[in-house]
């Protein structure tokens, strides 16, 4: 099997990439479509091609075969069990995208007079109302595009707070050790301080520890609830206390709000602020590098510094207010992704109050049964009831020379996304997984078989697990080569010297 994936690696060059042939093509244009005077009257004479462009000779098929071939390699949310822990990666309905694909809002232009587009400003008032009911905030800004983006937003609000209070020396930020790593990115980025305040044995955060760096210099207090454990804050409204007495602000990430939706309210524990990630918690499209939406809600005091444009809404007319005085101003174009918009809506719409509980209760319930399920073979570090994800440990297979990353590895074989592992940093051989609302008992049993199997390789073929996954075309390659030098194009796969043995002579055609 090793011999075959390098022999696969090595040539893949001519199996995926030299279909080209003189003679065949994909496109069919009339004859002088555009003669040479029309073109050039279209285009500035600079921006013409001196030479024609190197594209290959396939035919139709062939085309559409290699890139459907690409996207059957991909593992997804509609294709595999996609347990990533704190990541919520929950299936998409449907239904979701044929709203999203209406006429009525696909094919609207933001420049469009508000008295055409009343339908969607419509539409983004009554999702604002939904959010602040479900959260306990009292006003949202949908201009966010992430998560990151919305805790961005966040720390300009807490920034702007302060200033206009007069009250300049809150430099600090504090996160507990477990958060996510966006909440000291974007922090930092925001040019704040940021402290770390410790977990205790318990898994929350150590509240004697918080009450020594909370002073006159905190900002705020970025908090995840449940945290990334998995667990509820319990000491919650201590923790409000000590902060709102120091006379910072409670931030809420919200990338954990899957656990809580019916449940519980950020707003009635006493955030002043969260963020909420429309692809975690309302089944919008996950991340890929395409549209998101992180939303931002704030209790009353805060309203005045929210971006602009807000939506507002006066004898039944709906408009955008750019008449917000202490505005932190725009966040981006426009009004933000609509798109996320109406799916996140139709989720909320089509499920309504009890059901957005009952999905919180079946992540809840799926989370707590793989964890029962697997504990004798993996470590818990915290084997209490959790919410909707836990986070085991590989310490016994570590023990065997086998890491949290050769199970991921190996689970690929069996057809199953990996869990988030090396997360939280504070927990050694990590695997966080989540299961989500979404999935079946029978998908659950058959993760819990995988996993359980898969600890027994760890004692009896240790090596199976080093080398995984077998089964697919690219086995280990270099994690870190490929975030920093990613291969793109195919004279970049030409030029990998990992994978090719040689380079192609300066000004050779890219066959593709």
């Amino acid at each position: 099997m090793i011999e075959r994936r390098e022999f696969l690696m090595t040539h893949t060059v001519s199996l995926i990439f030299e279909k080209s042939k003189e003679g065949k093509q994909g496109w069919s244009l009339p004859c002088n479509h555009f003669s040479d005077v029309e073109i050039h009257s279209l285009v500035e004479a600079n921006l013409l091609r001196r030479v024609h462009p190197q594209l290959p000779s396939v035919s139709e098929p062939e085309i559409v075969r290699h890139y459907v071939t690409l996207s059957q390699k991909n593992f997804s949310v509609d294709t595999h069990f996609y347990p990533l822990g704190s990541c919520t990666m929950k299936y998409n309905p449907k239904l979701n995208e044929d709203a999203a694909r209406l006429e009525g809002f696909a094919k609207i232009h933001p420049y469009q007079p508000e008295d055409t587009v009343q339908g969607m400003l419509h539409l983004l008032y009554d999702l604002e109302q939904s959010l602040r009911e479900i959260t306990g905030m009292d006003r949202f800004t949908l201009q966010p595009a992430a998560g990151a983006h919305g805790e961005l937003c966040g720390m300009m609000l807490v920034k702007a707070y302060h200033d206009g209070r007069g009250d300049k020396a809150r430099t600090e930020v504090i996160v507990p050790d477990s958060s996510h790593g966006t909440n000291p990115a974007s922090a930092a980025l925001f040019g704040f301080t940021v402290l770390t305040v410790k977990s205790d044995a318990r898994g929350r955060v150590d509240l004697s520890e918080l009450k020594k760096l909370a002073g006159p210099k905190t900002a705020c207090l970025m908090l995840t609830n449940p945290n990334t454990f998995g667990l509820f804050e319990d000491e919650i409204r201590e923790i409000q206390k000590c902060i709102h007495e120091a006379g910072g602000l409670l931030y809420y990430d919200g990338a954990n709000m899957n656990a809580l939706l019916g449940l519980a309210r950020p707003g009635d524990m006493g955030f002043d602020i969260v963020h909420l990630n429309l692809h975690k918690t309302f089944s919008t499209p996950h991340g890929g590098g395409g549209p998101g939406a992180g939303p931002v809600g704030v209790k009353k005091k805060l309203i005045p510094y929210l971006p602009i444009p807000l939506v507002e809404q006066k004898n039944g007319t709906y408009f955008l207010n750019y008449d917000v005085p202490e505005t932190i101003g725009r966040l981006r174009s426009f009004y933000g992704n609509v798109g996320m918009h109406v799916r996140a809506y139709t989720f909320i719409r089509r499920l309504g109050r009890e059901g957005l509980a009952q999905a919180s209760r079946d992540a809840i319930l799926n989370a707590n049964y793989i964890k029962k399920k697997i504990e004798k073979e993996f470590a818990v570090p915290h084997p209490e009831f959790c919410m909707h994800e836990f986070v085991a440990q590989a310490v016994h297979q570590n023990n065997l020379g086998v890491h949290a990353t050769d199970i991921a590895k190996r689970l690929l074989d069996f057809g199953y996304h990996a869990p988030t592992i090396y997360f939280p940093l504070i927990v050694p051989e990590a695997m966080m997984i989540e299961p989500t609302e979404s999935e079946s008992k029978e998908t659950l049993d058959s993760f819990i078989d995988v996993m359980n199997q898969i600890a027994r390789e760890a004692v009896h073929f240790p090596d199976r697990l080093k080398q995984a996954p077998a089964t697919l075309e690219i086995s280990r390659p270099d994690d870190v080569a490929a975030a920093r030098k990613p291969v793109l194009t195919y004279k970049d796969y030409l030029g990998a010297a990992h994978l090719h043995s040689e380079k192609p002579e300066p000004g050779t055609p890219c066959p593709c």
